[in-house]
């Protein structure tokens, strides 16, 4: 059980007033218990698998696939999280990942191997990026808007480039990742990707000036201008990321598959954008953690495999998310009003 977190006191160990926290203090303190809510959370839904069906659900194979499942749709929230912590929004990013997995597994394309099947995801998806960001940035267009119309242009190429038919994987190079033979310590590769998919937007968003700039252009566009930073340039680059990660994710999609279909990625963007709001991203922008948003990624997971462990339906599951996010959001405002 969570122990309660004290708030934060001065060197005298009194608890300042709200006038006399430091601002610092407060955020790092509503990111910890933010923190230790999820963790709680999760805990809580491991109970429950564990109690539901002890056997199947706490089983190495059975964490290892869910592990492996989180990999693909966790690094596509990594992107996710940055563009919605500037102030943005990205709907195509399942589109950019299905258009990704079948442009890198065409025929054409696996005639060069290993090699050319990441490059040429990683490739499409920052194309796909490019477009966004110089529509928004530079084009003046409406975030929901331009990647709307992305992911209506994705998916209507993908299917015209696979024809509606599933594009099988025959270089063994890449289907051997998916293998156990391949496991690292008994951690399958694909989880090993998104672990450091993870450290690195930790890293960037939190230790480099671009992470700030981020935060800074989400907080107040204008002040982020008259400081003197790039704020078309910024966005630009955030949704070059955006579309780096879902090309990365592409990739691991296609060894966790081991084909190309033009359904890749369905609903990917709002299961990216709930992980991302139950990790305690701001939709509005300016604020937002690495670390919550795989979090929600782990729980949303979770929640998909008790389900089909005990043979619940999707319905019940979507509902179950639904309201999951309704919660987050209500928190969300509750702590906003209250600082």
């Amino acid at each position: 059980m969570t122990q309660p977190v004290s708030p934060p006191r001065d060197s005298t160990g009194k608890v300042p007033s709200a006038a006399e926290t430091p601002a610092w203090r407060a955020v790092l303190f509503r990111a910890d218990v933010r923190t230790l809510s999820l963790l709680g959370v999760l805990a809580v839904l491991i109970l429950i698998g564990g109690l539901t069906k002890p056997d199947q659900f706490l089983d190495t194979r059975n964490l290892q696939l869910v592990l492996t499942q989180a990999s693909v749709i966790g690094v596509v929230t990594v992107g996710m999280t940055f563009v919605i912590i500037s102030g943005g929004i990205d709907l195509s990013v399942g589109a950019i990942v299905a258009l990704a997995s079948v442009w890198a597994t065409t025929v054409a394309t696996q005639e060069y191997g290993f090699a050319g099947i990441l490059f040429t995801a990683v490739l499409v998806g920052l194309g796909c990026g490019l477009v966004n960001g110089v529509l928004i940035a530079y084009g003046g267009m409406v975030p929901f808007i331009a990647t709307l119309a992305m992911l209506a242009s994705a998916r209507g190429l993908a299917l015209q480039i696979t024809d509606g038919r599933t594009q099988i994987v025959t270089v063994d190079s890449v289907l051997d990742l998916g293998e156990r033979d391949a496991y690292v310590l008994g951690i399958p590769p694909l989880v090993l990707v998104f672990a450091a998919v993870t450290v690195v937007g930790w890293l960037v968003l939190n230790r480099t000036t671009f992470g700030r700039r981020s935060v800074a252009v989400g907080g107040n566009a204008e002040a982020a201008r008259l400081a003197g930073i790039d704020v078309r340039r910024q966005r630009l680059y955030l949704y070059l990321l955006s579309g780096l990660c879902c090309g990365i994710a592409a990739f691991l999609l296609i060894v966790l598959s081991g084909s190309g279909q033009n359904t890749n990625g369905n609903l990917y963007e709002l299961d990216a954008i709930a992980a991302a709001i139950i990790g305690g991203t701001l939709l509005t922008g300016g604020r937002g953690t690495i670390v919550g948003s795989v979090l929600g990624v782990l729980i949303f997971t979770t929640i998909t495999n008790i389900f089909a462990l005990n043979n619940l339906q999707t319905d019940v599951q979507q509902i179950a998310k639904g309201a999951i996010i309704v919660a987050a959001v209500l928190v969300q405002r509750r702590t906003a009003s209250t600082t």
